[in-house]
C-alpha cells in the first residue's frame, strides 16, 4: 500500500462527498428511507458512498472494500481493507444538526491504520497523514492542494478533572452511570465520529460508548485518535479493539487519552 497515494486519495474523495452531501443537506427537502435494521438512508448516504466506492476502486482495485450501504461487501473477509461510512451520523443530518461526517479508512491486520473524518457542515477535517501521524488540516478546503495543517496530539488528563465526550443521539442512563465513575470537569455532546476527533485534539479525553456501533461507524475516527496517540479499547476488559470481525458489530468501547485512569464498568 502506497500511504502518500492513500492519503490523497481518502483526503480528495472525503472533500467530493462532502460537497455532495451538502448539497443534499442544503435542499429545500430530501426523501429519507428505512433500512431493514431500522435505521435510516438518504439520497445523501447513497450519492456519498457511489463516489467514493467508485473512486477506492480504481485506485486501489486490488485491495477489499466493506462500506455501510452495500451489503454484499459485508460478506469480506480480509486481514487488509478499507471501510467506508460515506454519511456517519445520518439522524444528525436528517435534524440539520450538521455533526456528521464522512468516514474512511484502511485497516491492516485487525488495526485501522490510516483514515480521514471529514465534517463538511462544521468546515473540519482530520487525517493521517504518510506515516499515520495525525493533522487537522484548516478550511477552506482545495480538493488538490493541501492547506495549512495541525498536527494533533492527545490531551494529558487531570484524572480528578477530566473532559468527557459522549453521544448526542444515543446516551443512555448506563452511559451516565459509567461517567459518574470518573472525575469529571466537564462535559460535551457530540454526534457522529467527531467524537473521536475531540479527543484526538484534546478537547476531551474520554468517549465511552455503551452503545451498538459497527465498523464502519468507528474505524476512521479511531486510525485519526491512534494516529494522535490515543487508544480505543473495549469496555469489558480494555483490550484493544479489533476490526475485521465477522459482521462488523463491535463491543461496547472505550476512546480515551493514554493518561487517563480507566474504570472497570
Amino acid at each position: 500500500m502506497n500511504y502518500q497515494t492513500l492519503t490523497q486519495v481518502m483526503r480528495r474523495l472525503a472533500l467530493e462527498a462532502g460537497d455532495k452531501i451538502m448539497e443534499i443537506y442544503e435542499s429545500d427537502d430530501f426523501a429519507i428511507k428505512t433500512k431493514s435494521d431500522e435505521s435510516p438512508v438518504t439520497a445523501a448516504d447513497e450519492a456519498a458512498d457511489a463516489l467514493i466506492s467508485i473512486g477506492l476502486r480504481e485506485a486501489f482495485p486490488d485491495v477489499a472494500l466493506v462500506t455501510e450501504e452495500q451489503a454484499d461487501s459485508h460478506g469480506e473477509q480480509a486481514s487488509t481493507f478499507l471501510i467506508v461510512d460515506p454519511l456517519d451520523g445520518t439522524k444528525e443530518f436528517i435534524n440539520r444538526r450538521g455533526d456528521f461526517t464522512v468516514n474512511i479508512a484502511l485497516v491492516e491486520d485487525g488495526r485501522p491504520t490510516r483514515g480521514v473524518v471529514y465534517a463538511p457542515a462544521k468546515g473540519r477535517m482530520f487525517y493521517t497523514d504518510s506515516v499515520g501521524k495525525t493533522v487537522e488540516e484548516m478550511g477552506p478546503f482545495d480538493k488538490e492542494t493541501v492547506g495549512e495543517t495541525k498536527p494533533l496530539q492527545v490531551s494529558t488528563p487531570n484524572n480528578d478533572a477530566l473532559m468527557v465526550v459522549a453521544s448526542k443521539s444515543h446516551r443512555d442512563q448506563a452511559t451516565d452511570d459509567y461517567i459518574g465513575k470518573y472525575g469529571v470537569k466537564d462535559m460535551t455532546s457530540a454526534g457522529s465520529s467527531l467524537k473521536f476527533c475531540l479527543v484526538a485534539t484534546g478537547e476531551a479525553d474520554i468517549y465511552p460508548r455503551l452503545g451498538r456501533t459497527m465498523e464502519w461507524d468507528t474505524a476512521a475516527g479511531h486510525a485519526v485518535l491512534a494516529g494522535a496517540g490515543g487508544r480505543v479499547v473495549r469496555f469489558d476488559d480494555h483490550t484493544a479493539l479489533s476490526y475485521g470481525k465477522t459482521g462488523f458489530a463491535n463491543p461496547f468501547f472505550i476512546a480515551y487519552a493514554p493518561g487517563v485512569t480507566l474504570k472497570d464498568g
